[in-house]
């Protein structure tokens, strides 16, 4: 059983889309995705440097480009079987929607500028940031948390959280972590998925009414429980309020336990969602696509965990 994965900001690296823009076939939909975000991908993706796409508003469009060019890539071959689930690391969630079929690529790109303007705002309007939890015991980190005044914005696995707040929070959670665990600051523009979101997700819920949804005959795994979800608009519903709310990855990788995945392939920029699958999914096999190379061995990969394979 095979779930492809779209990872979340940060991944991005300077470049990392160069090897894909010499392929033929992607020119074309480059310029549709840049049409319909109004960023220039190929630029940020090839010749922008690591300030310009830790942008907020550059980053998020880039990373969904991604997972869409890389995806169309992959699956360029009508004998490929399709994937089991679909699912996706906080913006990595509208990607994930349009591989699906819940979105169009091009609503996707429309909707990611808008959430991603949005981020942005709200990230200027207060001196707030975002600091991981790695290690101690889940309930002792989460009341430390709570205690410092700060929230969890992710919860990436059973080692890792990531704690949202203002400066005055993260201070205070710094100078009194939780036993047996460390707390590191993160270089984010500010406290994602937290209060401090609000008015990116009242912004976002304004405009969802512009975006046609249709329902996924694949399931998309929800970041706000888990819970496996093929109705577009309600996962469109979810994505706007994912902006203000918690990202339980964790909850989604007990879900890929539980539907049995045997393999996580995980989309160009690759390597964060499974290193943490190589923690807490000990016996899933993982894929990391990254470059055009990585293609007849990710191809044989999918032919060997996706369920559709097996039943032909």
């Amino acid at each position: 059983m095979l779930v492809i994965a779209s990872p979340g900001q940060g991944a991005q690296k300077p470049g990392f889309l160069s090897p894909w823009l010499e392929l033929d076939s992607v020119g074309s939909l480059v310029d549709t995705l840049s049409d319909a975000s109004g960023i220039d991908i190929r630029r940020h993706g090839t010749e922008s440097d690591a300030d310009t796409i830790r942008d907020t508003a550059v980053a998020q469009p880039l990373l969904v480009a991604a997972s869409l060019i890389t995806h169309s890539v992959l699956f360029g071959s009508l004998t490929l079987p399709r994937p089991d689930l679909y699912a996706g690391h906080s913006v990595g969630e509208i990607g994930a929607a349009a591989q699906a079929g819940m979105l169009s690529e091009e609503n996707a790109m429309r909707l990611v500028a808008v959430r991603s303007q949005a981020m942005a705002r709200a990230a200027a309007a207060e001196q707030t940031g975002m600091a991981a939890v790695v290690g101690g015991k889940r309930e002792e980190v989460l009341a430390a948390i709570e205690q410092a005044g700060a929230s969890p914005a992710n919860i990436n696995g059973a080692a890792q959280v990531v704690a949202a707040g203002d400066e005055a929070s993260l201070a205070a959670l710094s100078e009194n972590p939780p036993a047996r665990a460390r707390v590191i600051p993160l270089q984010v523009a500010g406290a994602f998925h937290s209060r401090f979101m609000e008015p990116a997700r009242d912004e976002l819920a304004e405009q969802a009414g512009k975006f046609a949804t249709r329902d996924a005959i694949i399931p998309v795994v929800s970041n706000a429980d888990g819970s496996l979800v093929t109705d577009g608009a309600a996962f469109l519903s979810s994505l706007v309020n994912q902006v203000a709310s918690t990202v339980d990855w964790e909850a989604c990788m007990h879900t890929f336990a539980d539907q049995g995945v045997t393999g996580i392939l995980e989309l160009a920029p690759a390597g964060t969602l499974t290193g943490l699958a190589k923690r807490d999914l000990k016996q899933v096999a993982r894929f990391d696509l990254n470059t055009p190379d990585d293609l007849d061995a990710a191809r044989a990969f999918v032919s060997e965990h996706a369920s559709a394979s097996k039943e032909s």
